[in-house]
C-alpha cells in the first residue's frame, strides 16, 4: 500500500484515504517518463529515478526545476543544490549481440541524456522499516514538498527508508543500487548508497541472456555531480549561480595531491565569490541583503541571513579491489577530476559513435586532475579570499567527477561501490546570527566568509559519521518510533492535536509537541510533553488570526554508549519529518450568539456549479455560526435521519461531507437540518437544497 507525502491544496476526506491508496500509486514520471521518488524521512530530501542516474531537468520538465534535489534542511523552501548527475560505464573491446565489435564502448545516463534505450530499469521499489504515519490537518491529508512514496513494509531492512533500483545495460552490465536513509539525529542528512555491478550478459529489460559468455574487460564506473548552491539564491545573486557557474569543488583522498584530510576519499562544493554580481557586499555564502527580484526573498527575510552557507558533495565508503577481492580497495576512485558543466562531452552523448566514445572512455580514466578546482581559482588555498571567478572562462562553471575501475569481470561476477551523499554546513540560526551581524558591519568579508566554509568540517564530520554506521554494519541506535496517526484540528477557542502510538513502538517515555506560526517552515518551539499514555493535547494559546503548524517527536532513552551528538541528553528523538504539518490549523469563527444566526451555506449546493462561487473546493456544506458544542441531525424531507454529526470543537463552524451515515452519497432532494444547542438544549430547523 503507497504512502503519500505530496504538499498540496486539494481535499481528501479520511474517509476516502484508504480507497485512493488502493486505486493509485504515487511514483513520479520524470520527463523521460522513468518512475521517480524521494527519500525524504530525515533533514536531507533527494530524488531519484529508476533509470539509474537523476539528470539534468530529469524530474518535472521546464528550466525552473532544474535546480532540484539535495534539498537540506527539507523543511525549509529552495534549499536545492543539485544541479544535474550522471552515471557513464565504459568497457573494451566489446562485442555487442549483433557482432559489431568496439574498442571502446561507453552507455550514458546523464547530464543530459536520458539514457533511454541504453539503460533497462527493472525494479524499483521504495521500502520503509516501518509502516510510515499518516497525518491530517482539519481532515486534509498532509503532503510535503518531496513525496516519498512507499511500496513495500519490511521491518529487517537495515535503514529506515530504502529503494531499490536494479537497471540492466546495453553492454550486459547490470546495476543494483540500494539507497539508504537514516532518520535518527545526526545521522539523517545523507543518504548512503551501495552499488553492486554484475556482469549478467542482459543487455534490456527482458529476462533473455544475450551475452552469456563474454567477459567485460576494463569496465570503469564513471560519476558526474554538477552541484549549484543553493536555489533559494539564485536570483538574488544571478540565474547562473542556479547553474552552478560560480560553484568551488575540491576534494579530499590522494596522499601528496591534498593538502589535509586524506583519511576521507570525498569531493564537495560550496557557494564561491561571484564577481559578475554588482552587489555592495562579498557574495560567498549569499547573504540576503534585499529582494531581487521582489516576490522571491520576502521583505522581513532581508536581515542579511547567509542564503548558501552549504557543503555538499560525495564520499567514498568502499570500493571491491575486484571480482573476486572484497578487500576495500583505498586506490579507488582511481579517478577524481572536474569537467566543464557544459562541455561539448557532457551533451549529445551517443553509444554509437565510436570517436566520442574513446573520448569519453579516456575522460573517465585521466586520474587524479591537479590542482583541484578550487586550488586552480585560488591557488594560496584561502578561499576566505577568493576573488577569481570558479567558471574559469566557462560558460557553466564546472562538475565534479570520480572513476572506479578498470574492473574485468567474467560472466557472473560483481564488485560492489558504497557512497554516501551529504549536505551539512551552518544551522538556520547560526545563518541569521552571521549574517545579521555581518550586515551590521560588525564582521569583515573574510571574517564572515571564514565562518561560511567552517561548513566544510561539518560535511566531512557527516561523512565520517556515514563511513562509521556502514562499517559498524548498520548497527546505530535507533530512533523511536513515531505516532502512527497525527490528526490536529482548528477549534473555536483550542487547536487540538491528537496522536495513537505505533503499534510496534517500544520503550517510549514522552511524546513532545512543537508549534510553529504563520509558515511551515518557521521556528518552533516546544509547548507540550505528553506522558506516553497521553493520546490528545488542547492548545489554548493560539491568537484568532494567526496559522499554525506541528509536528511530535517520540522520545526514548537512548541506548548505553550512544555518542552524545546523536542523543542530546541521553535521549533519542524520532524525525520530525515523518509527523510535519504542511496545512494551517487556526482558532475557527466563534460560536453563534443566537439560533437565529444559523446559516447553512451554500444553499442551494449544486455539484454541477463552478468551485470558485462554492463555499469550497471540497463536496461539503458548512453549518455557520451553530454554538460551540451541538448536535446536527439530518433528514431527507421524507423524515428519515440520514447522518448525525457531533460538533464539539467550541467553534461556529461545522461540516458536512454530503454523505449518510453509511458513507452514500445523498442524491438530489431537499434536506432539513435540526441543531441542537448541547448546552441549553435549544432547536434550530434550517432546510435546504443538493443538486447532482
Amino acid at each position: 500500500m503507497s504512502v503519500l507525502y505530496k504538499h498540496t491544496k486539494g481535499k481528501l476526506p479520511i474517509f476516502s484515504f484508504v480507497i485512493v491508496l488502493l486505486l493509485i500509486g504515487f511514483s513520479q514520471k520524470t520527463d523521460a517518463q522513468f518512475r521517480a521518488n524521494w527519500l525524504s524521512a530525515g533533514s536531507l530530501h533527494n530524488w531519484y529515478s529508476e533509470i539509474g542516474c537523476e539528470i539534468e531537468v530529469g524530474l518535472r520538465a521546464g528550466a525552473a526545476n532544474q535546480q532540484l534535489g539535495m534539498r537540506w534542511p527539507g523543511i525549509y523552501a529552495l534549499q536545492d543544490m543539485q544541479a544535474a548527475k550522471a552515471l557513464w560505464i565504459g568497457v573494451k573491446n566489446f562485442t555487442d549481440p549483433r557482432g559489431d565489435f568496439w574498442d571502446r564502448k561507453v552507455v550514458h545516463v546523464g547530464p543530459r541524456v536520458t539514457g533511454g534505450g541504453v539503460f533497462f530499469p527493472v525494479d524499483f521499489t521504495t521500502i520503509s522499516r516501518f509502516d510510515v504515519p499518516v497525518i491530517f490537518v482539519d481532515g486534509d491529508l498532509q503532503f510535503s514538498e518531496s513525496p516519498m512514496d512507499i511500496d513495500e513494509v519490511d521491518p529487517a531492512i537495515d535503514a529506515d527508508v530504502m529503494i531499490r533500483n536494479i537497471v540492466n545495460t546495453q553492454i550486459g552490465l547490470t546495476m543494483e543500487r540500494r539507497i539508504k536513509q537514516f532518520s535518527v539525529e545526526g545521522h539523517d542528512n545523507y543518504h548512503l548508497m551501495e552499488y553492486i555491478f554484475t556482469n549478467t550478459g542482459n543487455v534490456n529489460d527482458t529476462p533473455d541472456i544475450e551475452l552469456p559468455d563474454q567477459t567485460l574487460e576494463d569496465i570503469v564506473i564513471f560519476f558526474q555531480y554538477r552541484l549549484a548552491p543553493v536555489r533559494e539564491t539564485r536570483h538574488l545573486i544571478g540565474n547562473h549561480t542556479g547553474w552552478g557557474r560560480n560553484t568551488m569543488n575540491d576534494a579530499r583522498g590522494v596522499s601528496g595531491i591534498d593538502p589535509d584530510d586524506i583519511s576521507i576519499r570525498a569531493q564537495f562544493a560550496w557557494h564561491g565569490y561571484d564577481p559578475t554580481k554588482a552587489v555592495s557586499y562579498d557574495n560567498i555564502g549569499a547573504p540576503i541583503w534585499y529582494q531581487d527580484p521582489p516576490g522571491w526573498i520576502s521583505q522581513d527575510d532581508t536581515t542579511g541571513r547567509l542564503g548558501a552557507p552549504h557543503h555538499g558533495g560525495v564520499v567514498t565508503i568502499h570500493a571491491d579491489r575486484g571480482p573476486n577481492d572484497p578487500e576495500n580497495d583505498p586506490a579507488q576512485p582511481s579517478t577524481t577530476t572536474y569537467v566543464g558543466s557544459g562541455d561539448r562531452l557532457n551533451s549529445g552523448n551517443d553509444p554509437y559513435n565510436p570517436a566520442r566514445m574513446r573520448e569519453e572512455y579516456d575522460l573517465m580514466i585521466t586520474g587524479h586532475r591537479t590542482p583541484r578546482h578550487a586550488w586552480a581559482v585560488e591557488p594560496s588555498g584561502d578561499f576566505a579570499a577568493q576573488r577569481v571567478n570558479p567558471s574559469l572562462g566557462t560558460g557553466g562553471g564546472y562538475s565534479f567527477a570520480n572513476g572506479f575501475g578498470p574492473y574485468t569481470l567474467g560472466p557472473g561476477e560483481s564488485v560492489r561501490i558504497v557512497a554516501a551523499e551529504g549536505v551539512a554546513g551552518l544551522s538556520r540560526d547560526e545563518a541569521i546570527r552571521v549574517g545579521r551581524i555581518y550586515k551590521n558591519g560588525a564582521l569583515s568579508d573574510y571574517e564572515k566568509n571564514e565562518i561560511v566554509l567552517t561548513g566544510r568540517d561539518s560535511l566531512f564530520q557527516t561523512f565520517q559519521r556515514a563511513i562509521e554506521n556502514f562499517e559498524s554494519g548498520y548497527n546505530i541506535p535507533r530512533a523511536p518510533l513515531p505516532p502512527s496517526l497525527v490528526e490536529v484540528n482548528s477549534g473555536g477557542d483550542r487547536i487540538n492535536v491528537s496522536w495513537q502510538p505505533h503499534p510496534d513502538a517500544r520503550d517510549i517515555k514522552a511524546y513532545r509537541i512543537y508549534r510553529a506560526t504563520e509558515r511551515p517552515d518557521s521556528t518552533y518551539y516546544l509547548v507540550h510533553e505528553a506522558s506516553p499514555n497521553e493520546q490528545s493535547y488542547d492548545d489554548h494559546d493560539p491568537i484568532r488570526g494567526l496559522q499554525y503548524f506541528y509536528y511530535i517527536e517520540s522520545v526514548a532513552d537512548a541506548p548505553p554508549g550512544t555518542p552524545s551528538w546523536m542523543a542530546p541528553g541521553g535521549e533519542l528523538v524520532s524525525s520530525r519529518y515523518w509527523t510535519q504539518t504542511y496545512d494551517p490549523a487556526f482558532l475557527r469563527r466563534a460560536p453563534g450568539e443566537t439560533m437565529a444566526d444559523i446559516r447553512v451555506v451554500p444553499n442551494p449546493y449544486s455539484i454541477s456549479q463552478d468551485r470558485s462561487v462554492r463555499y469550497d473546493v471540497q463536496d461539503r456544506l458548512a453549518f455557520l455560526n451553530v454554538p460551540g458544542e451541538a448536535t446536527i441531525k439530518i433528514y431527507t424531507e421524507l423524515g428519515e435521519l440520514i447522518r448525525t454529526i457531533e460538533h464539539t470543537d467550541g467553534s461556529g463552524d461545522a461540516f458536512w461531507d454530503l454523505t449518510t451515515s453509511s458513507r452514500q452519497v445523498v442524491v438530489s432532494g431537499v434536506y432539513i437540518a435540526v441543531i441542537e444547542n448541547q448546552a441549553t438544549g435549544e432547536r434550530a430547523t434550517r432546510k435546504f437544497v443538493v443538486i447532482r
